[in-house]
């Protein structure tokens, strides 16, 4: 090969690497930055920020009563609570699951409590005046109690307002009856009928029930 042909090649070589680092480098000038080494990724577009997990709820109805409990969401969908409740005998406790399926609007309930025994004279008063005398079968009210209940709740992110209806399966025992009757035997001097209960009896219904409420979310 002669030099002349020689120098040729050489140049030719020289520019076909020239434009191929050029052509490299105009390409790391287009590139994303995804793909460029040692430059921080884009960010994604911000997610909504999630629901608040823990709230507080405060509902009245029957045969709840009033009612505060503490709310646990773990799910959009299902809701947890826990609480107190009052029924102007005594107090109570309550739990129960609340399912939606769209994180709001229909709503399926259930729950189950228990009232402990309370003396129901004082609130009979109240309505029938001081006249009214105390019932020995009054003095240990008490009962539990499981509802379902179908509702509609409006709002989820931070307020919830609930109207739930629906039918509760109420179970109580009442105390003393056979003091009642061995009351109402003496009072009659001309009754010769002796009537006896060796046991408290039971009482078990299924009623209609509702009640409604407000939860706040905190957490």
């Amino acid at each position: 090969m002669t030099r002349k042909n020689l120098t040729a090649s050489s140049f030719l070589g020289l520019g076909l690497l020239l434009l191929g680092t050029s052509s490299a480098r105009a390409a790391d000038a287009f590139a994303t930055p995804d793909a460029l080494p040692g430059v921080a990724r884009t960010a994604d577009p911000a997610a909504p920020p999630s629901l608040p997990l823990v709230g507080v709820m405060a509902d009245v109805g029957l045969p709840d009563g009033a009612g505060g409990s503490l709310v646990l969401r773990p799910k959009k969908w299902l809701r947890v609570t826990g609480g107190g409740t009052y029924n102007m005998i005594s107090s109570g406790l309550r739990a129960g699951a609340t399912l939606l399926p769209f994180g709001w609007g229909p709503s399926l309930s259930v729950e189950g409590g228990h009232y402990f025994d309370g003396d129901a004279n004082g609130l009979i008063r109240r309505f029938a005046g001081a006249s009214y005398q105390s019932n020995a079968v009054l003095q240990r009210v008490g009962y539990d109690y499981a509802n379902a209940h179908l509702g509609l709740d409006l709002g989820y992110r931070r307020v919830t307002f609930f109207l739930h209806a629906g039918f509760s399966y109420i179970r109580a025992t009442v105390h003393n009856v056979d003091s009642a009757i061995q009351s109402g035997t003496q009072s009659d001097a001309s009754s010769s009928t002796q009537l006896s209960v060796k046991q408290d009896p039971i009482i078990r219904a299924i009623t209609p029930s509702a009640k409604l409420g407000l939860i706040v979310y905190l957490w």
